[in-house]
């Protein structure tokens, strides 16, 4: 009988900020509670959580997944229009290697000096030019594939899905699925 085990690819600290309830000194013995052996951090726009849930992981032996949820510009990174260039997209990036650790967070820091306008921006430029070594996942109801979605348009998630596969490589770009109780 082979035992099916469940790993968060998807988690918000307190780091991510107005969004993560999850105390890093609490989450190691969740984890292990749950029988998790592995959990990713992936909080918004940020890395700062990285190195505590990290070592609280490693400590208690559950293998750490370092990630962040970025946010990508509508257009360019470096457009900053009102009324346009405000909301970005979600798109969780995860590293699977230490150079994709590298590369997130090569393009976390351009998301605060170069995209930063609200909140720190990437684009699918910057993602292309760093794309090594990192797996993406297609975020919650506010990532680009979930809201054509939502906006009945099928099509256009396809679309998007298909871009992010071609921009990151084949097995590199995943559907996210989510039971968060939310109706959508």
């Amino acid at each position: 009988m082979t035992v099916q085990t469940f790993t968060h690819l998807h988690l918000h600290t307190e780091y991510s900020l107005l969004d993560g309830a999850i105390r890093l000194r609490d989450l190691p013995d969740r984890l292990l509670e749950l029988g998790m052996q592995a959990c990713a951090i992936t909080d918004h726009g940020v890395l700062y959580g990285v190195i505590d849930f990290y070592n609280a992981l490693v400590a208690k032996g559950i293998k750490p997944i370092i990630g962040c949820e970025v946010y990508v510009a509508p257009r360019s990174r470096l457009d900053k229009e009102t009324g346009i260039d405000k909301e970005p997209a979600h798109l969780v990036l995860l590293a699977e290697t230490q150079q994709g650790y590298r590369n997130l967070m090569k393009l976390v820091s351009a998301g605060f000096t170069e995209g930063f306008y609200y909140r720190p921006r990437i684009d699918y430029d910057l993602l292309a030019e760093h794309k090594e070594g990192l797996i993406a996942l297609s975020a919650c109801l506010s990532g680009e594939v979930p809201t054509a979605i939502l906006q009945q348009n099928p099509d256009e998630a396809r679309a998007i899905a298909l871009r992010l596969d071609a921009l990151l490589g084949r097995g590199q770009f995943y559907l996210e699925l989510q039971d968060n109780g939310l109706p959508e």
